[in-house]
């Protein structure tokens, strides 16, 4: 099948070649092949442009200029509508978008009628210019799409949680982590935050201030708290700090899996480990006025209660009964 062009308006010779294959019974379907269109293109243009039911090439060309014109001053329907401009002014200021006051236009059955896009084109015009500051988006002018959107990769390179070690999955093998951030309170407007890990079966947590949430802030973060540490795989959530996860493992040796789009819970370990740092760092606070002195004491008395799950034991005890860390104190 020949590949589809562009949705650019027809020319003259496609015009010319829907005439023809038409009058040899073609179907829409075998025209748009032979033509690499949509069927729906020739569909409207044979719907639209011909005349007494008959599609004339030249004809179709200039009913679609008329058409194109008159599309481009259907603003001025408005202006000539004293009765339809005060009832599209009437709506933006009462807070209705244009697509609203259209609907209720045609359901109050109105003698007069824009549609919403009419209501937008004359918005943007000179005519409308007073009254855009009552449209949702409060724009002045429409807003610029791009021709060809890029696809945004937030996370390159990203391993879906569900294919991490099974030894990681049910906690029966040691060296599994999971990372996580807690962030300064937004009316702080300080960047500061916490990177936080949690090992998933001792549930031996660590942490260190990093001055914002891009990635080299977390990864180097990472890098010093799991080296000298077993770490097998780290499971990581899809924010953008996690973005170069790749350095992590280049330098600890952990793979790195991320869990699914609002799935905390596939990260339970370490989302607990935040609740329990939020005993003393509340939810709010601007982190930047704790030091990292003051983080690690929070964390050694984390790390030393003793923990129900495991047995009255500390985290710390587990974990230094398993060898899984050297740097531990």
């Amino acid at each position: 099948m020949p590949e589809r062009k562009k949705s650019v308006g027809l020319s003259n010779a496609e015009r010319s070649e829907i005439a023809i294959l038409t009058k040899r019974g073609c179907g829409v379907r075998e025209v748009a092949r032979a033509l690499g269109r949509s069927p729906n293109t020739v569909s409207y243009e044979l719907k639209q442009n011909s005349t007494a039911g008959t599609y004339d090439p030249l004809k179709a060309k200039q009913k679609s200029r008329l058409s194109r014109r008159s599309r481009r001053y259907q603003q001025h329907k408005i202006e000539r509508d004293v009765a339809l401009k005060a009832c599209v002014i009437t709506g933006l200021k009462a807070g209705w978008n244009p697509d609203e006051i259209s609907g209720t236009m045609r359901t109050t059955g109105q003698p007069f009628y824009a549609s919403k896009t009419v209501i937008y084109d004359w918005s943007y015009s000179a005519y409308g210019q007073p009254y855009c500051q009552h449209l949702p988006s409060r724009q002045y002018r429409p807003k610029k799409r791009k021709s060809t959107p890029t696809e945004r990769v937030l996370i390159p390179g990203r391993i879906s949680v569900e294919l991490r070690p099974q030894g990681a999955t049910n906690r029966t093998r040691y060296g599994h982590w999971e990372g996580d951030t807690v962030v300064s309170g937004k009316k702080t407007g300080s960047k500061a935050a916490l990177a936080v890990f949690a090992e998933r079966r001792t549930r031996l947590v660590a942490a260190t201030l990093i001055p914002n949430l891009k990635p080299e802030s977390f990864t180097v973060a990472a890098i010093c708290q799991l080296a000298g540490k077993k770490a097998l795989t780290l499971t990581l959530d899809n924010g953008i700090e996690n973005r170069a996860h790749a350095d992590i493992t280049r330098s600890t040796g952990a793979r790195t899996f991320f869990c699914d789009p609002c799935s905390s819970w596939q990260k339970g370990s370490v989302e607990h480990a935040n609740k329990l740092l939020r005993q003393y760092l509340p939810k709010g606070c601007d982190l930047s006025q704790f030091d990292q002195g003051f983080v690690d004491t929070v964390v050694d008395r984390l790390n030393k209660k003793p923990r129900k799950i495991l047995g009255y034991k500390s985290a710390l005890q587990l974990a230094e009964e398993k060898g899984l860390s050297e740097r531990v104190s």
